[in-house]
């Protein structure tokens, strides 16, 4: 009788090296969009010190990026599904560059809101790409490919939060945003040509210690809206956003009304004010943790790694409530809180890819990325709940409504999507006859194996 021998076969014969080189690729762009919403708050006092236009009224653009980069992304993922990779993200680089340099010579309020929306709908373009990309290259380790891009996108930002702020005072904030603009641009707009998804053979070999990935069917962005599973994930990511940033997007005034906003805090031989302190240090543990747990959702399944993290959330919340008053405390305690609110933007994606498949992978997941969008709307019940009258106590509504959305998130992972993933696994229709994830080849033991060719989608 003639036996088979089993071989794993690696898309990596190509001038990119192969799908490590891609995420690589993904994350580097992702720091490069990262300075469109997290460095834009260096720009907004020059601005108006320029204009006079109010801070309020110059905010109004950055909600405006917000929403057209979460809110454009399922169709922006269509594209990349439809288009591959590559078209995208090219397209996507010159909106990135032209966004900021139109800030540089915007002279009206409604320039500059046109300028976001460019820089919206660019950024938003390369996040679901890079995401998605990245979800279709790992079937077996999305957790931790999905945490690594995201991670390009929450710290990206650190490296060149010094330079522009020293450009900004040397030379003006239009030729900073001219200057970077015109760098972030050019950086993304050569790393597009190299991007692409893989071929319908990709293979993937075993890897002990991680779980094998489940074969499920491809579902359309419209298919799996019409899923109860989809609409208890987009709750539960709404909870999470909402909750975390109710509670993390008032971070200085809540500082401010603990009364330890500019009190020095000495921890492992480094002494500075605690808002100072807390901000460095969330930043790093924000970004920290979003390939941490993706790499642990990888071993431990996705359900019980979102209870873990959606709890400890909660609880550092409900702490930071009753102890932040102690300078060391808020400083430990809103690192505590960002390590374990951030995790949200690597299991959700990857669960997505699980759940749904990974053919139409960048537009399902910029369909529920759309869930930030959606919790950004809700954040400014914050300000309502803590009151006019300010004070510590006046914030005490916000940290028990956050921490309730986070326990409340944690609770329906195990006990609501669980089972309800686990009874759509078992349907004979979750397994396709053409899975995602090509099965290992097997040949005989005369035969020779084949490589699979390359797709450059």
């Amino acid at each position: 009788m003639t036996g088979t021998a089993t071989i794993s076969v690696q898309d990596t014969g190509s001038p990119t090296g192969g799908r490590w080189w891609q995420l690589v690729i993904g994350i580097t762009c992702m720091c490069m969009i990262a300075n469109l919403q997290y460095g834009w708050t260096l720009f907004v006092n020059p601005i108006n010190d320029k204009h006079q236009w109010g801070r309020a009224a110059i905010q109004v653009a950055f909600t405006l990026f917000v929403l057209t980069e979460t809110w454009l992304v399922p169709v922006e993922g269509y594209l990349v599904d439809r288009f591959g990779p590559r078209l995208v993200v090219v397209v996507a680089s010159v909106l990135v560059a032209a966004s900021w340099v139109l800030n540089s010579f915007a002279e009206s309020l409604p320039a500059l809101y046109v300028a976001a929306v460019i820089g919206g709908i660019g950024a938003g373009a390369v996040y679901g790409t890079c995401v998605g990309n990245a979800l279709k290259w790992f079937p077996d380790r999305r957790g931790l490919a999905a945490g690594l891009t995201a991670m390009g996108f929450g710290a990206g930002s650190a490296l060149t939060v010094v330079p522009i702020a020293s450009m900004i005072k040397s030379s003006g904030y239009e030729v900073t945003f001219l200057r970077f603009g015109i760098g972030q641009g050019l950086v993304v707009f050569i790393l597009g040509w190299f991007l692409r998804q893989p071929s319908s053979a990709f293979r993937i070999p075993a890897m002990p210690g991680v779980s094998k990935p489940a074969i499920a069917r491809d579902h359309t962005p419209m298919e799996m809206a019409r899923t109860p599973v989809f609409w208890v994930m987009y709750l539960m990511f709404v909870l999470m956003a909402a909750g975390g940033l109710m509670a993390t997007a008032q971070l200085a005034p809540i500082a401010r009304d603990f009364q330890v906003a500019d009190v020095p805090v000495s921890i492992l031989g480094l002494t500075l004010p605690a808002l100072t302190f807390a901000l460095s240090f969330d930043r790093v543990l924000n970004g920290v943790t979003r390939p941490f747990f993706g790499w642990v959702s990888d071993r431990i399944g996705r359900e019980n790694t979102m209870f873990i993290a959606f709890f400890l959330e909660g609880a550092g919340i409900l702490l930071l409530s009753q102890f932040g008053r102690n300078p060391a405390a808020f400083v430990l305690l809103t690192g505590m809180v960002f390590f374990a609110w951030g995790e949200i933007y690597s299991l959700f994606p990857a669960t997505c890819a699980d759940t749904f498949g990974v053919r139409f992978a960048a537009a399902n997941a910029g369909t529920l990325y759309t869930a930030k969008g959606t919790a950004a709307l809700l954040v400014p019940l914050a300000n309502v709940m803590s009151g006019a009258g300010g004070g510590a106590a006046a914030w005490q509504g916000v940290f028990v409504a956050a921490s309730v959305m986070n326990l409340v998130a944690a609770a329906m992972a195990l006990l609501v999507l669980k089972p309800l993933r686990t009874r759509m696994e078992m349907r004979p229709s979750a397994v396709s006859p053409q899975p995602s994830v090509a099965p290992v080849a097997t040949v005989s033991p005369t035969a020779k194996p084949t490589v699979a060719p390359h797709s450059d989608g």
